[in-house]
């Protein structure tokens, strides 16, 4: 088993880190440039920073917001939110970014997973996937693909998905359940181990870590790659050392 990463999230809008629950009521948590400098020093294997309104507000990502994190950052970096074109992917890697994230983009044109692979190799593209279950028998797909920030289902059934941005070209999948988001009740095992089984590229599991218990079930039970957090990093509950270390004394293997 390759190290399993642990993965801060910074969750930006109006140029301030927030957090909410199920990709609502968000409130503010800590300045980006701030939190960005904490993790790298210490020892978040990546950082994750997604302006999560960019999308549903039609724009482009922030050029500021990232340019200001890029300073600081000394670990590898991924940004999304609002990425829908060669261009603006190659903006933002011009600019010092490591990796860049598309999602509701992807939805739109899949032929964008292809050609950004193409332009720029698959270690640079990754492809956020977020969802909600459905219960069975009401004509939907018991895991569908949401975007929009969670706003807008789609029909799309997610393990199906998941194939298909790997046929594409995408690097790695950042899987997120929307039901689970910012609950601290535990990541979605079912959805992430549905997707991790799939396919044969990294899969990180992102939404409802609350306790060290729930790191170690998404790579026992949901066969995760890397592990994103937000609530239990930002609010001091559980540090990076910590997650860490509580693997590793559980025979996980972690980069110390």
């Amino acid at each position: 088993m390759e190290p399993i990463k642990i993965i801060p999230c910074l969750d930006v809008k109006d140029g301030k880190v927030v957090k909410g629950v199920k990709f609502e009521n968000l409130r503010d948590v800590r300045d980006p440039v701030e939190a960005a400098a904490a993790y790298c020093g210490e020892g978040a294997d990546e950082l994750v920073f997604l302006d999560i309104f960019a999308t549903v507000e039609s724009r482009k990502t922030r050029l500021e917001w990232v340019r200001r994190v890029c300073q600081v950052v000394t670990i590898p970096f991924a940004v999304g939110g609002g990425i829908g074109s060669i261009e603006g992917m190659r903006v933002l890697l011009d600019i010092g970014v490591d990796k860049v994230s598309i999602n509701t983009a992807a939805v739109r044109d899949p032929d964008l997973i292809a050609r950004a692979a193409k332009e720029f190799g698959k270690d640079r593209l990754v492809v956020a996937i977020d969802g909600k279950k459905n219960a069975v028998g009401g004509g939907s797909p018991r895991l569908e693909v949401v975007v929009r920030s969670g706003s807008e289902a789609t029909g799309i059934e997610l393990v199906g998905w998941a194939k298909r941005v790997e046929e594409l070209g995408a690097g790695e999948i950042l899987l997120t359940s929307k039901d689970a988001d910012g609950t601290k009740e535990g990541y979605d095992l079912e959805m992430t181990k549905a997707v991790a089984e799939a396919v044969h590229i990294p899969v990180t599991a992102s939404g409802g870590a609350g306790k060290l218990e729930h790191l170690y079930d998404a790579v026992v039970i949901g066969k995760a790659s890397a592990l994103l957090a937000a609530s239990i990093f930002h609010f001091g509950e559980i540090s990076i050392s910590q997650a860490k270390q509580y693997l590793k004394e559980r025979s996980i293997p972690v980069r110390i």
